[in-house]
């Protein structure tokens, strides 16, 4: 196996469904969750002498992820029949777009591990309606559910730029977070709002000879863990294949296997239909969308600042770890929020820690956003600017947050009502000291000695003032008495 050296190929099929109250081309609500089958009419049912029309918001919302997609947007689309049948599809046709995309040639940047962004192509971004959902669950028998028919479905495929499992979930989770910002899709993946399917083979270098394995489509997947493992475990099938029967793409065409969540395995499922198999055509009963540079303009002017263009400024700009800029900019009205504290005077990493350690807790708890607490932006920045002169400390301010949002009182007016204003008067906190040094001769020995025990008595000593001032005296300079005192 020495001369053998291979690296994994890996372009993903993505589709996004649009957050839009009804669906792609008929008035039905898009509902999750309702009643099966009674969300539908005679349109997206596909009955007799039925004529569908475009839902506007869905193509701007298509566009406007395009926009975020970094992708050329041609002023002329139209739409296009892509025929199959499955029960799940009673028109056994299906309305998408197949040589005149909305959105081409683009590209997403996604986070590496080093800190660097990595560039992956985009090559087409286009709108079609979804299929129904089949439930093999009832018994020997299968049911269809046609809720979900013609809902908007934004279907997005990258070139195959990735080259690893770990990539792959790096650009599904940022695409997530893309898509949430823009509030074009509530992207669960639980629910279906978001598949990722991706196309995996490998590039095998054997005795200088390069060769590349069969095309694997994989489906299925409903998380994150599921999409990585599942590159991962075909990276490591199809080296073997290889190995033993010596498998080339010339030789196969494109197949599709299924994630098996239990047993995390690939399992066959069929050879792929290549495009010529769907008798792709124009929909006679649409008209072509002709956009005006007017209307793209009013588009794009909804774009806002992207989450990893804004973590990467938190980092840059705040000194903020990677970490807290990400949890930041996991959801839009958060890092909002944050902007919001710092521009009215909030130190940011104070500002920060609040937000990350304290005010998001509270919010999971109340299953709210931060923004939606109560607590104006300009009371977090003046709590944090508290900390920050020393007024308070920040497990106060822990307490301060919490009292904030049950009351809606202002920071000031809590740190005085619950008695959490830090002593700094030296000169008082100075008798406190020398008190305790007096009680205290053992600990005092240990320090001065300056042993194994000394940093454990310095501690001891501090705890000490901190008791007999209830917690109320400032550390910082208790500590500086302290080292004052004691040398």
């Amino acid at each position: 196996m020495s001369n053998v050296q291979h690296r994994v190929i890996v372009g993903l099929e993505i589709h996004v469904q649009l957050c839009t109250q009804s669906k792609m081309f008929c008035g039905c609500a898009v509902e999750f969750g309702a009643e099966p089958n009674s969300r539908v009419c005679p349109v997206c049912l596909g009955m007799p002498g039925v004529l569908p029309v475009m839902n506007k918001r869905a193509y701007e919302y298509a566009v406007l992820t395009a926009l975020a997609l970094n992708c050329q947007i041609p002023m002329f689309t139209k739409w296009d029949r892509k025929s199959y049948y499955y029960p799940d599809l009673p028109k056994n046709y299906q309305i998408s777009q197949y040589d005149l995309p909305l959105g081409e040639n683009g590209f997403i940047e996604i986070p590496l591990e080093s800190g660097r962004a990595k560039k992956v192509g985009i090559i087409r971004a286009h709108l079609e309606e979804d299929a129904g959902k089949n439930l093999h669950t009832a018994g020997s028998f299968s049911q269809v559910d046609l809720n979900r028919t013609g809902t908007p479905l934004l279907e997005i495929v990258t070139e195959p730029d990735m080259n690893s499992g770990e990539q792959v979930r790096a650009l599904a989770m940022e695409l997530q977070r893309m898509v949430r910002f823009l509030g074009v899709s509530e992207a669960d993946m639980q629910k279906g709002h978001m598949r990722f399917e991706p196309n995996i083979n490998l590039a095998i270098t054997k005795d200088g000879t390069e060769y590349r394995t069969p095309i694997v489509e994989v489906k299925n997947l409903n998380s994150f863990r599921a999409l990585e493992r599942s590159v991962n475990h075909e990276e490591h099938r199809q080296l073997d294949e290889f190995l033993d029967t010596g498998t080339v793409i010339e030789m196969g065409n494109k197949t599709t296997r299924g994630w098996d969540d239990e047993r995390e395995v690939t399992v066959l499922q069929r050879e792929k239909e290549e495009a010529h198999d769907y008798r792709y055509f124009p929909e006679p009963d649409l008209v072509p969308v002709e956009l005006t540079p007017e209307w793209l303009a009013e588009i794009r002017s909804r774009l806002c600042e992207l989450p990893l263009k804004r973590q990467m400024r938190y980092v840059r700009e705040y000194q903020l770890s990677d970490y807290d800029a990400g949890v930041l900019t996991a959801d839009r009205s958060t890092a909002d929020f944050f902007d919001e504290a710092v521009k009215a005077g909030g130190e940011p990493k104070r500002v920060c820690n609040v937000l990350t350690q304290t005010g998001l807790r509270i919010a999971n708890e109340r299953g709210c956003r931060v923004n939606e607490l109560g607590i104006t932006s300009q009371n977090v920045a003046r709590l944090a600017g508290m900390i920050e002169a020393d007024t308070i400390s920040a497990g106060s301010a822990a307490t301060i947050f919490e009292a904030m949002a049950e009351t809606g009182k202002e920071p000031e007016v809590l740190a005085e009502e619950l008695n959490l204003i830090q002593k700094s008067d030296a000169g008082e906190l100075e008798r406190i000291v020398e008190q305790v040094l007096t009680e205290n001769p053992g600990a005092v020995e240990d320090v001065t000695s300056g042993g194994k025990k000394s940093k454990k008595a310095r501690g001891f000593l501090l705890g000490q003032v901190m008791q007999k001032t209830k917690g109320q005296a400032n550390p910082k300079v208790v500590s500086e008495i302290l080292a004052k005192k004691l040398g």
